[in-house]
């Protein structure tokens, strides 16, 4: 453990002592914001600020109840001529966090990474920058320990998490064999549908297989997955249709049994009323959930088919809040404050408030409303 981990305050967990994390969050978008509000219900976690570019209502909003740095200093001067108060730079940030988790556009990351290797902070990139870039890849149910202690992963896109969940579950059950999915992507993110996107028609992407199947082998090397892709009319979430080959013959209830015993997937049923993306996200609203937000990959429970050795899934994927608490499960991996995958994922879990059916009871209260960062420490 480095000198800057080993003067980390401390916080109690359960009257546990145990390190609290600084974590800063460099881009405050759509992954960013959600980030930033999840490191803050954790009791592990502090949440140093918020670092971006941007001067308009997106930084207006976060500076009123976040600390905010300047990614650059061009930034640093639009901040001051916009009047929104920052606490310095993107360097200042750094030099005050155990781990700096970067959600800005795609292959900008990259390009921040030897700043912050100087900086000596540890690094959670997101699934637009490449395997490469940090060497290892990240989805908690499957490789957590393999991110103990490392200066740096990648958690991987919101449709590669999906398919690790899915196929993962079904795999770690000695079930599968061989997945084969067409995914139907939203077309761009709802906050900026104004500057363009697909309308009245469906975008194949040029390849077969699509980038999300060997993607999911970064993190699951023996994973036989292709996947083919398309982008659709719509904002919100992301499709799936699994055709999958089996190890064998088996039962509806031995599938369903091996997908209920993983994480992070909740089913639906469309004898509930739930027989569109739009009536699950709805759903979301109508659950409270932050931002109407889905961590959970959605299985239609009532979909699910097995004849033989075959078997067929549909599932939704929602695209801005899938990647959160893997963020949350790498940062303290990265850190080795908690070693176990199932410690970390049953925490982060519960403080989102995550189920694994919507209309059932819940199981637990809910989630606390996250604190202002400045009150936390």
């Amino acid at each position: 453990m480095t000198a800057r981990h080993a003067h980390a305050p401390h916080t109690h967990q359960r009257g546990t002592l145990m390190h609290t994390i600084r974590v800063g969050v460099n881009g405050y978008g759509v992954i960013g914001k959600r980030v930033a509000d999840a490191i803050l219900l954790q009791p592990d976690m502090h949440l140093v600020g918020v670092a971006d570019i941007a001067d308009d209502w997106r930084i207006k909003a976060a500076a009123n109840r976040l600390p905010v740095f300047a990614s650059t200093a061009d930034a640093r001067q639009t901040m001051e001529d916009a009047g929104v108060a920052h606490r310095g730079t993107l360097d200042d940030l750094l030099a005050q966090c155990d781990v700096i988790v970067d959600t800005t556009p795609k292959h900008v990351a990259a390009a921040n990474m030897e700043r912050y290797r100087a900086a000596g902070v540890k690094t959670v990139l997101q699934g637009g920058e490449s395997h490469a870039t940090t060497g290892h890849s990240f989805v908690a149910q499957a490789n957590y320990a393999t991110a103990v202690g490392r200066d740096s992963t990648r958690v991987v896109s919101c449709n590669t998490t999906a398919i690790v969940r899915v196929l993962g579950a079904l795999d770690a059950a000695g079930l599968l064999r061989r997945a084969r999915g067409v995914l139907i992507r939203r077309a761009t993110d709802p906050w900026e549908s104004h500057l363009g996107g697909v309308m009245n028609t469906v975008v194949p992407e040029p390849t077969i297989p699509s980038h999300q199947g060997p993607d999911a082998r970064t993190v699951l090397a023996d994973l036989d997955v292709v996947t083919i892709a398309a982008k659709g009319a719509h904002t919100q979430t992301h499709n799936h249709y699994w055709t999958l080959q089996l190890t064998r013959d088996a039962t509806r209830d031995e599938v369903l049994g091996a997908l209920r015993a993983a994480p992070r997937l909740a089913f639906i049923r469309m004898s509930d009323g739930l027989v569109a993306l739009n009536s699950t996200i709805e759903l979301m609203r109508d659950l409270g959930r932050p931002r109407g937000d889905m961590w959970e990959v959605a299985v239609w429970e009532d979909l699910i088919t097995v004849a033989g050795d075959e078997a067929y899934l549909v599932c939704q994927v929602y695209n801005e809040a899938i990647v959160v608490p893997e963020t949350i499960d790498a940062i303290r991996a990265l850190t080795g404050i908690v070693t176990d995958a199932a410690t970390s994922i049953r925490l982060t879990d519960e403080t989102l408030g995550m189920r694994q059916d919507f209309l059932a009871p819940a199981q637990h209260e809910a989630p606390p409303t996250p604190r202002p960062a400045a009150a936390r420490g």
